[in-house]
């Protein structure tokens, strides 16, 4: 079985799917990481990946539900939590005045004290522009601050986020499946 999902790797599809494929002994599964979710719903209604993992959350989980839809189907659905995550800043700025943050994260906390948001597609992002210095602040993993305290300092600890997943497939379940009511 090939299971999709979200990359790269320090992303928080991955490791809920490594925690899914735990949990359901499918050990044995390969992942497959996209770069962008159509490209990851195409590839399962064209056959080329069995399951597609993604967040509820997620900024594209209506597109990709509406342009598949009777072709891509949830199988299965559950909740987990995402990385710990953290709004940081560059260590260097007092008061940093844009901020970064994937969508899905712009009402974890009050950003209303930045001049400009910036949209970034995934949490890593906002933690590799952080670490490179093309952002002043972000919303990412807490671990972005852990491994650099010499870089980033930690503004507001924002713990994991509880998100509903689901999981896709090309056909639907059955009508007796204990996730129909």
């Amino acid at each position: 079985m090939i299971i999709a999902t979200l990359g790269p790797e320090a992303s928080n599809h991955v490791l809920v799917l490594r925690r899914y494929l735990e949990a359901r002994g499918l050990a044995d599964a390969q992942v497959k990481l996209f770069d962008d979710f159509p490209a990851a719903f195409a590839a399962l209604v064209a056959g080329e990946v069995d399951r597609v993992l993604q967040c509820t959350a997620h900024f594209s989980h209506a597109d990709c539900v509406g342009r598949h839809m009777h072709r891509a189907f949830p199988v299965d659905a559950f909740v987990a939590g995402s990385h710990p995550l953290a709004l940081l800043a560059r260590r260097e700025i007092a008061e940093p005045r844009q901020v970064a943050r994937q969508p899905a994260t712009r009402f974890y906390t009050d950003l209303s004290s930045f001049e400009e948001e910036i949209d970034a597609p995934t949490t890593v992002a906002v933690a590799e522009g952080l670490v490179a210095g093309r952002f002043e602040a972000g919303i990412c993993a807490r671990q972005v601050f852990e491994d650099r305290p010499d870089e980033l300092r930690l503004i507001e600890d924002l713990g994991p986020a509880l998100d509903v997943w689901v999981l896709y497939g090309t056909e639907p379940l059955s009508d007796d499946s204990a996730l129909l009511i």
